[in-house]
């Protein structure tokens, strides 16, 4: 064992590999992940970031559930899974193998693409899988790099590949081509799915999800995810709609400033020998300067808490719709010709 430290995760698994070492490379960070090594020969990697052996058989309909569990229960102590599944005949071991190989290349993406991360060798370690492949970890830090430099020629943008997938509420233009796996992706994207949720949801390699995504990205098809900042977030409060008076504006008493007036008339320029008489007054105006005249609402009555009504008021029956006793005396009429 090893102690951890801060190296390009390739470089160490090509230091394991040359001193010809069993064991397993543990690479931290996100999404971070391992790669077992066995005689300096890599047997398998995987990642939470990609499916691995068992999702891609059971979600692609090649393995029941049941049928991968009971191998899992007898073979995980003894590391003899993969063997299991041949020898009992649910997989040839071609298909074995294919399986294996694409779920090592597609978790070394997520393991290895990292510049720099916390790293540690267990020496002596293997996988509950068995070996079913051996593959030159030299071939497997070349397929990562031209893979890195593949989705950086479609979209540079590594957030797309951890970030949840949000599509956007409008395409950018009028007529949008998609493949079948785009489709899958942008109908099961709810804004809270990674592309890891979405890989293990449809049984798809981990890789391919992500460039479909980073290709839909470059078409304006998702919302990009926003760059975190070092500062702390603040909440912003949302403010509150409707009829509420807004805290921050000023009080208005109508002693303070002119009253707004409802009927205005006209200053004469000169005086007239005989003025017209008053218009009539309205009995909520007030006579306010200048002919003007300003609308004063009547002042409500107070009660306090606990006093009973006039008996004016409470002693006034509720209004009687009339001709009530006439409608339901005409249903009656016809309920009993429909009986006759």
């Amino acid at each position: 064992m090893t102690a951890s430290k801060t190296v390009p995760p390739g470089r160490l698994l090509t230091q394991v590999a040359g001193e010809r070492q069993t064991g397993v490379l543990v690479v931290g960070g996100h999404p971070g992940g391992a790669v077992y090594v066995l005689e300096g020969r890599v047997i398998y990697a995987e990642s939470p970031a990609a499916p691995g052996v068992g999702e891609l058989l059971t979600a692609s309909g090649r393995l029941a559930g049941r049928t991968w569990q009971n191998a899992l229960d007898l073979g995980t102590s003894t590391a003899r899974v993969g063997r299991l599944l041949v020898e009992q005949g649910h997989l040839t071991q071609g298909e074995l193998e294919l399986c294996v190989l694409g779920a090592i290349y597609d978790a070394a993406y997520f393991v290895l693409s990292s510049a720099a991360a916390p790293v540690e060798f267990l020496t002596g370690a293997t996988h509950w899988l068995g070996p079913v492949v051996h593959v030159d970890p030299a071939a497997i830090n070349r397929e990562v790099g031209r893979r890195v430099g593949l989705l950086d020629e479609i979209f540079p943008d590594r957030r797309i590949d951890t970030a949840a997938v949000a599509p956007v509420t409008r395409p950018p233009r009028e007529r949008v081509t998609l493949t079948s796996l785009q489709w899958e992706l942008l109908v099961h994207a709810d804004g809270q799915r990674t592309p890891a949720d979405l890989a293990l949801l449809l049984g798809r390699a981990g890789y391919a999800t992500i460039q479909e995504l980073r290709r839909m990205a470059a078409m304006g098809l998702l919302e990009l995810p926003e760059a975190r900042s070092e500062t702390p977030e603040f909440v912003r409060l949302p403010r509150a709609r409707g009829t509420a008076v807004d805290v921050e504006r000023p009080v208005v008493r109508p002693q303070e400033t002119p009253a707004v007036p409802v009927v205005a008339g006209a200053r004469a320029s000169v005086p007239a020998p005989d003025p017209p008489p008053d218009p009539p007054r309205h009995p909520l105006a007030e006579e306010s300067g200048a002919n003007q005249l300003v609308y004063r609402p009547p002042r409500l009555a107070r009660r306090k808490p606990g006093a009973k009504l006039p008996k004016e008021v409470a002693g006034e029956p509720p209004p009687v719709h009339q001709g009530t006793d006439e409608v339901l005396l005409k249903r009656i009429r016809t309920a009993l010709r429909a009986l006759r």
